[in-house]
């Protein structure tokens, strides 16, 4: 029994201390991380770095890293505006950084300066490129990747097997007005004369990200008839009189076994009912079909909760690789207006059935 007794002591010293360690790596939402359109890179080595919308990078990104997807250690800014090529000068928005062939690419919408007939919004997509993921990133040239003709943002890349790149934004909504039966509800009751729209495109990129191969192709928008099923939540910031505009952004396309899954963001990005849905397609360029779950990923505090205007996702998955992660901003009560980034867990079923289990704030 002598024998017996030290051993015991040891496996509960060892079960308490696997205890506290399982604790330590318990994430409690939302993260101390003050950013907007939030996105995760999982790096070799089992580092992951988020960057984002804000978080105190003046004209440009500042980003955090983590072992375990738990605890993010502030990293400063790793791009600046202002450098040798920046062609930016103001508006940096949703960077998101990519690992290719030993260098990192950060993608990123911004104000360009070349404006002559004085747009207020005259947003385009660049590139820059560091040797590390903490930078410093330069931009590739002095000028964004393309210019379709309209202010665009939320940048998004996918590297397809076969060598071929295709990149995803949104046209905003700024001086696109959309014929639909919302916006004429919307003018019958005297509230807006028109409503403007955003929507997503897809176009294949060169792979020097030198320029775009091809016309951009149109796959989402928001639903133009009021009897379509996402009508009702993709129209929330119209309906509730918010503003005279419906956001169809923040796209971000993976493949998972046959298909294409785009999660996209819907409504006012400011505002309460900022949501998330998503939509599939065979093909990198579609066409893709909203998905009947839609929204799966929403404010919950009509069912009692704290949390409001949850959008703009990214995903990411366990150092393993087993578990499948939605990262995403949204605010609560404690939060105000501040933009804070969240991590919940997220599921494909075997019916292809897209799930996130949150907001959660536990």
């Amino acid at each position: 029994m002598k024998r017996i007794i030290p051993v015991l002591l040891f496996i509960a010293y060892l079960h308490q201390g696997l205890a506290q360690d399982a604790l330590q790596k318990t994430s409690h939402n939302p993260l101390p991380v003050q950013f907007g359109d939030p996105y995760v890179l999982h790096v070799k080595g089992d580092r992951y770095y988020m960057y984002g919308t804000g978080g105190g990078a003046k004209k440009g990104f500042s980003a955090y890293s983590s072992t375990d997807l738990v605890n993010w250690k502030p990293e400063g800014q790793v791009y600046s505006g202002n450098n040798k090529n920046g062609w930016g000068i103001h508006s940096f928005w949703a960077p998101e950084v990519y690992e290719r062939n030993g260098k990192f690419y950060l993608f990123y919408s911004a104000q360009w300066k070349e404006n002559p007939t004085n747009e207020l919004e005259n947003f385009k997509i660049g590139v820059a490129v560091a040797d590390r993921p903490t930078g410093p990133f330069t931009d590739l040239h002095d000028r964004p990747v393309f210019d379709p003709g309209y202010p665009v943002i939320d940048a998004n890349v996918l590297f397809e097997p076969g060598g071929k790149v295709y990149l995803y934004y949104s046209r905003c909504c700024y001086k696109h007005p959309v014929k639909s039966e919302i916006a004429d509800w919307a003018r019958k009751k005297g509230w807006f004369n028109e409503i403007e729209e955003s929507w997503v495109y897809g176009v294949e990129l060169k792979p020097d990200f030198s320029g775009v191969i091809g016309e951009p192709v149109l796959l989402l928008r928001p639903p133009v008839k009021m009897s379509d099923r996402q009508s009702e939540w993709e129209s929330r910031s119209v309906t509730s009189k918010e503003v005279n505009r419906r956001w169809t952004e923040g796209s971000f396309i993976f493949k998972h076994r046959d298909l294409y899954y785009m999660m996209y963001s819907a409504n006012y990005f400011g505002g309460k009912n900022y949501a998330v849905g998503y939509a599939t397609s065979k093909s990198p360029l579609g066409p893709f079909k909203k998905a009947a779950n839609n929204p799966v990923l929403q404010k919950n505090v009509e069912a009692g909760g704290i949390v409001t205007g949850t959008g703009h996702n990214s995903i990411t998955f366990s150092p393993d690789g087993k578990q499948m992660y939605c990262v995403y901003h949204g605010r609560t009560s404690k939060t105000g207006d501040e933009r804070v980034v969240f991590i919940d867990p997220m599921e494909i079923d075997q019916n292809g059935v897209l799930k996130v289990a949150g907001p959660t704030t536990r």
